[in-house]
């Protein structure tokens, strides 16, 4: 089946989507929401593998990332309350774009994360939610030996943004150039367990019990940052979605079973991902 790419432009937010269409007319679509620091270039081959399985996808771009025309720095700064506003764009466009689909809305890591809060808050929620390598990032959902550690790194962030005015996810092996407002709410979060935006009236964890679309989540067997733990305690925030989990380990994906090699391998993510999207479009 032959796959045409579209650009779909946000002119009220600096973030684009791709999406991935086929020739044929498809019944269902999935708005995918990438993890921190990531581009949503890296996502193309998830994104054509979907789309050869009928199910067309528009991949987000973060604010300050990829093709987005800014960065993050001292002078510019933007926290959660803003990329869910980019979000929340992206959401409308896709729909507009293809109003006959059904779509779905999901996500990696954070990006999953934040398709759960997203779909708390629009009046247009999603037929169903879609989280590939994610859950909540609270320190107490980790292995006894990783959970310290990450405490600390949380409560190191807001010493380092403050002291770069962004952070600088590169030089430091985690996320990319991120902004300074980003950081402190996820590491806010990571913290206490739970969700909030600095300069938001909206109650996120409001937002998440609200929360009515089934929830189809795929862990990956060795995910350090996103264990099955952590997938769990995400999914309780929704206790009236229905939900349902997968898991994926080496042998399955023909890569490591950790938070990022299964994005250049996808066959079998879609192979576990297509079926689901496709039954929901009814």
């Amino acid at each position: 089946m032959a796959v045409s790419e579209q650009r779909i432009e946000h002119a009220q937010a600096p973030a684009w989507s791709q999406l991935q269409v086929c020739d044929a007319p498809v019944a269902h679509g999935l708005y995918f929401v990438p993890a921190m620091g990531v581009a949503a270039r890296h996502y193309q081959p998830l994104a054509e593998a979907m789309a050869a399985q009928g199910v067309a996808m528009a991949v987000h771009e973060w604010r300050g990332l990829g093709s987005s025309q800014i960065r993050a720095s001292r002078q510019r700064d933007w926290a959660y309350r803003e990329l869910l506003d980019d979000l929340a764009v992206g959401w409308q466009a896709a729909r507009q774009w293809q109003p006959q689909v059904a779509w779905s809305l999901g996500g990696h890591s954070l990006g999953g994360q934040l398709a759960c809060v997203l779909a708390g808050l629009t009046e247009a929620p999603p037929s169903q939610l879609t989280l590939v390598a994610s859950g909540a990032p609270y320190w107490r959902a980790f292995p006894y030996w990783w959970a310290p550690l990450l405490y600390a790194a949380y409560a190191l962030v807001p010493a380092v943004v403050g002291a770069c005015g962004y952070f600088p996810g590169r030089r430091l092996g985690f996320g990319g150039r991120e902004a300074r407002g980003v950081m402190r709410d996820w590491a806010r979060s990571g913290r206490r367990g739970r969700y909030a935006g600095a300069g938001m009236q909206q109650d996120l964890e409001h937002a998440l019990a609200r929360v009515q679309a089934p929830v189809y989540g795929l862990v990956m067997a060795h995910d350090v940052f996103a264990p099955n733990a952590s997938l769990s305690f995400l999914l309780a925030k929704m206790p009236k979605a229905p939900a349902r989990i997968s898991h994926l380990d080496g042998q399955a994906l023909g890569a490591s079973a950790n938070h990022f090699a299964w994005m250049r391998q996808p066959a079998a993510v879609v192979d576990m991902l297509a079926p689901m999207l496709l039954d929901a479009s009814g």
